[in-house]
C-alpha cells in the first residue's frame, strides 16, 4: 500500500494537516503520519494540497479535439490533456448537431469506455448529451438547423453511455420523456431552455435534477419573472456554474455558492481550443475564435470557454469567502453526487476509489492517481 504523507488532505468538510492517506485501488487509511507503518512506501507531498479528483460533467473538448468528432481517438486526447489538470474523470459532451453524428459520437465513446479505466488520462464516466431537445429561442452555440423534438427512446438505447442530458423542458409537453428518461438513471438537466418560472419548477417535479451551465442560455431572472435562473437559485435543483469569471461575473460567485451549498456543480464547458494557443477551431462542425476570456461564433455569439478545472476551483476560491474545501468539493463530490457515483468517487475518504491529486498553492497540478495508478507527474 502508497502512503502520500507530508500534504494537507483536503476532505469533504475540512482541510486536514499532520496526517497521510493510504490506498491501493481504494483509499484504506487515513492516519496521524506517525503511524505510517514503517515498511509502508511513500510519496512525499512536501507541505502540498491533496485533493479528490475532479470531475467535469460537461466539457466538449480539449488539446484541439472534440467529443463530436465521433472519433475514439479524440476522447483519448482529450482524456490525456484533462489529467493534467486534475480531472480524474469526466463526461465527454456532445452538441446539438446531426443525429447521425450524434450516434457516431456515441459509438466512439462505447469504443473506449472500458479502456478509460486503465489509460494515462481521465476516466469516461459516460456521456453528457447537450441537446438537441432545446428550445431555439435560446441556442447559443448550438445548431438550430438540428434541434429536434424529444425522443427519450433514443437516449434510453443509449443509456450504457448516456448518462446526463440537457434539454428544454418546455420542449416535452407533459414532461413524457423526462420522465421516462429519469426512470431510466439518465440525469436531466434544464438548459438552452426559455421556461418560465412555474414550469421550470413543475419541471424539477417530474425529475429534472439539474440546470446547465447558469444564467447561460436560459430565461432570466426578474423580480417579477423569477425564470430559470430563479427556479436554480430557489430549489433543490443541482446547478451548473461556469466559473471562469466571464460566463459569469465573480461578483455573482457568493450569491450562487451561498444559494447552491451543497448543490453548486463546477464545469467548464471547454472547447477543443482548452489547453493550446489562443486562436480559430471549430465546435460541432462549426468555427470559432477562443480569446484569453472568451470563445465567440464568428457572429460574435459566446460559445463556451477554455477554462482548465483546477482554475475554475481557483477562481471561485478568489472570488468568494469559502474555505478551499468547499470550493473543491464544487468540483468533485457534488458533481459526484449529482451523477450517484459518491458512493465510490469524489472525496479523499476510506472505502472510495483512489482518486487523488497533488495540487500547490495555486491549485497548479503535480501528480494524480486514478484507482491508485500514478496517471500524471508533473
Amino acid at each position: 500500500m502508497l502512503y502520500i504523507t507530508n500534504g494537507k488532505l483536503v476532505l469533504e468538510d475540512r482541510v486536514l494537516d499532520g496526517f497521510a492517506v493510504g490506498f491501493d485501488s481504494k483509499i484504506a487509511d487515513i492516519c496521524p503520519a506517525s503511524a505510517i507503518p514503517r515498511s509502508a512506501e511513500t510519496v512525499d507531498a512536501a507541505g502540498k494540497y491533496v485533493l479528490p479528483g475532479l470531475i467535469d460533467v460537461h466539457i466538449h473538448g480539449y488539446c484541439g479535439r472534440d467529443a463530436s468528432e465521433g472519433s475514439p481517438e479524440a476522447i483519448r486526447v482529450m482524456a490525456e490533456g484533462l489529467v493534467k489538470n486534475g480531472v480524474t474523470g469526466f463526461l465527454p459532451t456532445t452538441m446539438t448537431v446531426e443525429k447521425s453524428v450524434i450516434n457516431a459520437a456515441f459509438a466512439a465513446v462505447r469504443s473506449v469506455m472500458a479502456e478509460s479505466l486503465s489509460w494515462n488520462g481521465a476516466a469516461i464516466l459516460g456521456v453528457h448529451a447537450e441537446g438537441p431537445f432545446i428550445n431555439r429561442a435560446r441556442k447559443g452555440a448550438q445548431n438550430e438547423s438540428c434541434i429536434i423534438p424529444p425522443d427519450a427512446d433514443w437516449i434510453i438505447e443509449n443509456s450504457d453511455v448516456v448518462k446526463y442530458i440537457t434539454l428544454a423542458p418546455e420542449c416535452d409537453p407533459g414532461f413524457e420523456n423526462i420522465r421516462r428518461l429519469t426512470a431510466a438513471g439518465i440525469v436531466v438537466s434544464m438548459g438552452h431552455t426559455d421556461a418560465d418560472f412555474e414550469t421550470a419548477c413543475a419541471a424539477e417535479a417530474a425529475g429534472v435534477r439539474s440546470v446547465t451551465h447558469l444564467f447561460n442560455a436560459m430565461s432570466p431572472m426578474s423580480h417579477r419573472a423569477p425564470g430559470v435562473v430563479g427556479a436554480a437559485l430557489t430549489t433543490g435543483l443541482y446547478t451548473e456554474l461556469i466559473a471562469d469569471t466571464f460566463h459569469v461575473d465573480r461578483g455573482l460567485f457568493s450569491l450562487v455558492a451561498k444559494a447552491k451549498g451543497e448543490k453548486l456543480v463546477l464545469v467548464t464547458d471547454c472547447l477543443s481550443a482548452g489547453g493550446l494557443p489562443l486562436g480559430t477551431y471549430t465546435l460541432g462542425g462549426k468555427p470559432f475564435v477562443a480569446t484569453e476570456t472568451v470563445c465567440r461564433l464568428p457572429d460574435g455569439t459566446i460559445a463556451g470557454s477554455v477554462l482548465p478545472a483546477n482554475r475554475g476551483i481557483k477562481n471561485l476560491w478568489d472570488n468568494t469567502d469559502l474555505p478551499l474545501w468547499a470550493c473543491v468539493r464544487c468540483a468533485s463530490l457534488n458533481p459526484a453526487e449529482l451523477l450517484g457515483i459518491d458512493g465510490k468517487k469524489g472525496s479523499v475518504k476510506v472505502g472510495k476509489d483512489a482518486d487523488l491529486v497533488i495540487a500547490d498553492e495555486n491549485l497548479g497540478v503535480e501528480r494524480v492517481y486514478i484507482g491508485g495508478r500514478e496517471r500524471y507527474g508533473a
